[in-house]
Order: structure tokens, then C-alpha cells, then sequence
């Protein structure tokens, strides 16, 4: 079973031993913006969600003949990386709401900080491989330490505990305020910016630089190994928690990428994670030096180099409910296939500033190139195109960075870039992010690759499934779609050319007055 806690919903998915879904269930929960600029969620919301999908997919599985109950191996998690909790050991409540990944209130600390450390931007860059930013969860950690009273009291008591969705789900599925396991994975600590990438322990020297106490941080594991077993009063009561990670590195997982592979996973944001191997590669080019995963205690580390993109389908989702262009999101591809191009337009979503390759959070949405003419099947064409010129963005600092050697090509000498995630079924988008990368795109035949990869790690680690099995993909991608460029190369350079003078033009707009 696979536990996939999203930025806007929940999933439960069942697989059998082909690695085929058998029972599923999905819920949306609230997203709260208290502030322009603030994103939240209610963790305890986020726990009922997990409670009713666990319950719902067991029923249909059930339903459909599948003897779930005592058929459960194992279980797998994984989650919305960086969103940060703080909750009471005692009594198991939350002191706050979680901070999402997205959330920007923590620009003034990003500042103070920068300006006070020797290092400025990349002070902690040596140890973690992360920029002071925003996005990770250490400044979260900051504001809330500083900002919330209920939580500066835990912390002096020592009830507090400290962490990302994963470490507050495995509390409280493995017993809550009853012996609850604190523990995260290695590739959400790693987007904490407090984890030592080589070392895989948190970094003492950043602790102390930062004020940060260890005993409110959870323990350290790998991402495949039976971490405890679910506590009585959940529905699947003992069966063993096997799997954790992050859903960028779940989505690498569940697509077999092997070093010298890349995967773009199209959610609210776009992921796009090129695997290095055990080779730990700096980034001169924007992006984070991350790790893909780490598949048992005593199993190599694989490293990662990624770049994030904080607004792909949150544009669609913008166009739906802030502008009513369309309403729902499956419309977009055939408004945008109504015109063969944006007519001039582009736009950029930097609603919260922009992340790789460029970091800057004094950046804001644009929309530029309107003219009488344009109409909204253009404006729908220029959010698709949006996403795609960002992923482009990204695969091109990774190119320079890895160089030709970092990159595994095809036959033909391609560069294939493997997509998942919901907004891939958009068969127009999929087109546009081909011609404009001038190499193919890959869609797997199960595009939900990221609730496939924690269950694999949990099937790994229980012995259903083998890392050969897992990673011997060349079957499954018989049943992949690939979209090949058709757009010719002057045309493409004359677009990017456009899109980066579009960039430009959305730097140093947060001052604007409301």
C-alpha cells in the first residue's frame, strides 16, 4: 500500500505484485492562504484525509475480490516535501499550522540571515546543498520558533517535536502520544537545509548556527527498511511501514531512473531530478544538489541534482478559480488547441517569486505581449507553454552542470526526458515541452509514479520486489508514449529568446503596492 500525501489532496493506492492498482481512494483538503503570500494546512486535516483513504481503498479492493485485510505487505509514504509541523509530544496536537513548501513569509529571516552569515546566499551550501531560501524547511522552523508563542513554550518543556508530513503521518500511524516513532527519511531531511548531504546526520554546525535544538529533530533513515508497524487503532493495525520518501525521489523511484536518467513531474509545482549516482555534483547553474534515495540502511546513496519549479498546474488551477477562463482544469488543452500559438504573448507565474534556476523570491507574475487581437484560447496556450519553458530552463543548467558524460541518450543520441504526475495527461502540453526541449518526451502508460515508487521502496524493503526488478523497466516502456519535436530550431532559439526577455520583466516587482 502507498500513502501519498500531496500539496492539495490525499491518496491511498493498493498494488498487487505486478505493481498494478487494485484499490484506490483520493481526497482534497483545505488550503489556506491567511495572507498574501502564507499557504497552511491543518495537520490534523491532513491525517483524517490518510485515515479515510486508507479505510476507502481497502473497501473497494474488498469489493473487488482482493483479500486486503490479510493481504497487506507493507506499507509505503510519501509526501509534499519541506511543509513544515510542530506538534505537542504530550498531547499530539499540532502548536500551528504547517507551512507549505510555498509559503514566502520567511523572505525577512532569508535577509537577516544573508546579511549576517559570512556566506551570504550559500552559507550552508558546503553541508546541505541548498541556498537560504524560502522553499526548505529550517526557515520555517525559524518563524515558527520566533513568531509563535505555543511553540517557543513546547521547545522550553522539551514537548516539542519538529517535522516535514512524513514525520508527523509515521507518529501517528506507529502510536501518537503512545510511543509514536520520530523519525524521518534521507531525502526529506535533505530539503530541510539542516541535514549534512555526506554524512546523512543533521549538521551540528548549522544547528548551532541557526539556534535550532536537536532534540525537536526526528531520527534519520533510509528510504527503504521497516521502520515500525501501524498501531492498533488504525484499520491495517500491524502490518509494517516500510517505505519513505519525498515525492520528487518516489517519482524517480516509481520511473526506474537509473544514473544519467532525469524525470519532470507535473504537480502544483514541476520536479524535474536528474540521478548523478554516488557522485555528490555542486551547481554553478541555479540548481540544488540534492539526494534521489538510498535504498536500505546499508544500501549507496544515490545522489541528485534538481531543479524546482514553484508554479506549473497552480497556473491552471489560477485560471479556473481566480479567472474563470475555464472550469476545470481538463479544459485547458482544448482551449489552447483552439490557436497554434500564443499570438506574442508569454507569461510567467512567478506568483511567489521564481525558484530554479534564477531564485529570485522579489519576482511576480507577468503577462506580456496583449494586444487587441489576443484572446483567452492565447492566455490558456501561454500558462501551458509556461510550464514547459521553466522545465527547459532547468534541463538546461543540468546539462551544464553534469555535462555530456551526467546524461544517459538514446541510440538516436537523444536526451529522453521521462514526465509523470496529472498535468501529463495533457497531450498538448506534453507536444509544446517536446518541441521546445528539441528532444522526446516519455509518458508512462501509469503516470502516478510517485505513490508507485513508495511502494516499491516498501516492497523492497519486505522483499516482494528486488532493486533488478524494479529498475529492469524496459518492459513497462513498451507501453510508453513518446512525443518526438516537430518545432525547427530557429524557431525554438526565437522563442526562448522571447520567454527569457519575459523573465526578465517579472524581476523586482514584490514592492509593488496592493
Amino acid at each position: 500500500g502507498s500513502i501519498d500525501q500531496g500539496t492539495t489532496s490525499t491518496r491511498f493506492i493498493i498494488y498487487d505484485k505486478n505493481a498494478q492498482s487494485i484499490g484506490s481512494h483520493q481526497v482534497e483538503f483545505t488550503q489556506f492562504c491567511p495572507q498574501a503570500g502564507w499557504v497552511e494546512h491543518d495537520p490534523v486535516e491532513i491525517l483524517e484525509s490518510v485515515k479515510m483513504c486508507i479505510s476507502k481503498a481497502i473497501d473497494k479492493a474488498t469489493a473487488d475480490g482482493y483479500n486486503v485485510d490479510n493481504g497487506l505487505t507493507a506499507i509505503g509514504i510519501t509526501n509534499q516535501r519541506e511543509t513544515t509541523v510542530v506538534w505537542s509530544k504530550s498531547t499530539g496536537l499540532p502548536l500551528y499550522n504547517a507551512i507549505v513548501w510555498m509559503d514566502v513569509r520567511t523572505t525577512s529571516i532569508c535577509r537577516r540571515l544573508e546579511t549576517e552569515l559570512s556566506g551570504g546566499k550559500t552559507h550552508f551550501l558546503e553541508s546541505c546543498g541548498l541556498p537560504i531560501s524560502t522553499y526548505f524547511s529550517a526557515l520555517k522552523l525559524l518563524w515558527l520558533l520566533e513568531n509563535v508563542n505555543a511553540v517557543k513554550e513546547a521547545v522550553k518543556k522539551g514537548d516539542a517535536l519538529f517535522g516535514t508530513i512524513d514525520s508527523w503521518l509515521i507518529w501517528n500511524l506507529t502510536g501518537g502520544v503512545n510511543n509514536g516513532l520520530h523519525v524521518t527519511d534521507v531525502s526529506n531531511a535533505s530539503r530541510t537545509m539542516l541535514m549534512n548531504l555526506k554524512k546523512l546526520d543533521w549538521d551540528q554546525s548549522t544547528l548551532d548556527t541557526l539556534k535550532i535544538p536537536k532534540n525537536i529533530l526526528p531520527k534519520i533513515v533510509s528510504n527503504a527498511e521497516v521502520i515500525g508497524h501501524v498501531a492498533k487503532g488504525w484499520s491495517i493495525p500491524g502490518v509494517p511501514i516500510s517505505g519513505c520518501l519525498g515525492d520528487q525521489h518516489a517519482a524517480m523511484l516509481g520511473q526506474s531512473c537509473k544514473k544519467g536518467e532525469a524525470k519532470s513531474t507535473y504537480g502544483t509545482g514541476a520536479f524535474i531530478l536528474l540521478n548523478t549516482g554516488e557522485e555528490v555534483i555542486k551547481s554553478n547553474h541555479g540548481l540544488l544538489t540534492t539526494l534521489a534515495f538510498k535504498l536500505g540502511k546499508d544500501a549507496p546513496t544515490n545522489y541528485a541534482l534538481e531543479g524546482s519549479i514553484a508554479i506549473a498546474g497552480a497556473a491552471v488551477q489560477w485560471l479556473r478559480d481566480s479567472l474563470g477562463i475555464i472550469s476545470s482544469a481538463s479544459e485547458i488543452e482544448e482551449l489552447a488547441a483552439k490557436v497554434d500559438s500564443t499570438g506574442g504573448v508569454y507569461f510567467v507565474p512567478a506568483f511567489n517569486g521564481l525558484f530554479a534556476p534564477w531564485w529570485r523570491d522579489d519576482a511576480r507574475g507577468v503577462l506580456i505581449g496583449i494586444t487587441r487581437f489576443t484572446n483567452k484560447s492565447h492566455i490558456a496556450r501561454a500558462v501551458l507553454e509556461s510550464m514547459c519553458f521553466q522545465v527547459k530552463d532547468v534541463l538546461d543548467s543540468m546539462h551544464k552542470d553534469a555535462g555530456e558524460k551526467g546524461e544517459t541518450k538514446n541510440a538516436k543520441g537523444q536526451f529522453l526526458l521521462r514526465v509523470d504526475g496529472g498535468a501529463t495527461v495533457n497531450n498538448t502540453l506534453m507536444q509544446i515541452q517536446a518541441d521546445l526541449l528539441g528532444n522526446p518526451v516519455v509518458r508512462p502508460a501509469d503516470i502516478e509514479t510517485t505513490a508507485l515508487g513508495a511502494a516499491y521502496a516498501a516492497g523492497l524493503a519486505v522483499g516482494v520486489w528486488t532493486e533488478e526488478e524494479i529498475f529492469s523497466n524496459g518492459e513497462r516502456m513498451k507501453k510508453d508514449t513518446t512525443f518526438n519535436p516537430v518545432l525547427n530550431d530557429e524557431l525554438r532559439e526565437k522563442k526562448v529568446a522571447s520567454w527569457c526577455k519575459a523573465v526578465g520583466k517579472s524581476f523586482d516587482l514584490a514592492d509593488l503596492s496592493l
